[in-house]
């Protein structure tokens, strides 16, 4: 029989994908040994497996970060990407920067037709391309090895050619002083040019961003024609979207 303890285990495995020895009895509270007797009968039945000092759930070591950002808060980044893709028309196009809530946007646009893509996310582009006639053109520049996804100088440039009826970014941060931020200078650089090329402007983030503040800032409410979530802002968040006609669209719950 597994132990509470045993499923607290497998609850921050599946969130987190790998984790050290010493970092769950810390977190556990519970002596290093404690644990190594806890991980055994997990070891044994196949559920985890252990890797130098740490140990994984199967099937997921080895995982690229992304993949493991798409599985946290997915229900409700996939019914963020089922609203936004309904304001989405058979035939329109459709920029869409790298992120996790932007790859579930992609999937909930399998069933439309005839679209035009522009992204440097090698995931939208695997998607989107080669379906329903669409069109996919995908950013060029060196791939980052944990997202697939191209940045830099000649991704930014590439772009820039572009535009397209709705240009729709992810976000690091969302601060009701500052707008939407980032935590990397080049991922803030793509989506701000992202903005600036189409003529509908989407932020499409779940409600853990709001009330950060990252690194880098990304665009003022000013620029954004439309913020899509999955839950209500706060009051002053509600404020200063209302003071810049910024459209905010709080998905539908199921």
């Amino acid at each position: 029989m597994l132990s509470k303890r045993h499923a607290e285990i497998l609850r921050m495995l599946a969130d987190e994908g790998t984790v050290t020895i010493s970092e769950l009895a810390a977190r556990l509270g519970v002596s290093l040994e404690t644990v190594r007797r806890d991980v055994r009968p997990l070891t044994e039945n196949g559920s985890v497996l252990k890797i130098h000092g740490a140990v994984g759930l199967a099937g997921q070591v080895g995982e690229a970060p992304f993949q493991r950002r798409m599985r946290e808060n997915a229900d409700a980044k996939r019914r963020i990407a089922r609203d936004m893709a309904r304001l989405i028309h058979d035939g329109e196009s459709v920029m869409l920067d790298t992120g996790t809530t932007t790859s579930f946007v992609a999937r909930e646009l399998l069933g439309h037709r005839r679209l035009t893509v522009v992204t440097n996310s090698s995931d939208i582009a695997r998607t989107l391309a080669t379906v329903n006639g669409n069109k996919v053109y995908m950013a060029g520049g060196e791939l980052r090895s944990d997202s697939g996804a191209a940045f830099g100088v000649s991704a930014i440039e590439f772009i820039a050619k572009f535009s397209v009826t709705h240009a729709i970014i992810s976000a690091g941060a969302i601060d009701a002083v500052s707008g939407v931020m980032d935590f990397d200078l080049e991922e803030a650089e793509f989506a701000r040019m992202m903005l600036s090329r189409g003529e509908k402007t989407y932020v499409v983030t779940d409600h853990t961003k709001f009330g950060r503040r990252g690194l880098v800032l990304v665009a003022g409410f000013d620029a954004i024609g439309h913020l899509v979530t999955d839950e209500p802002v706060t009051d002053d968040l509600a404020e200063v979207l209302d003071a810049y006609q910024t459209r905010l669209i709080v998905a539908a719950s199921g």
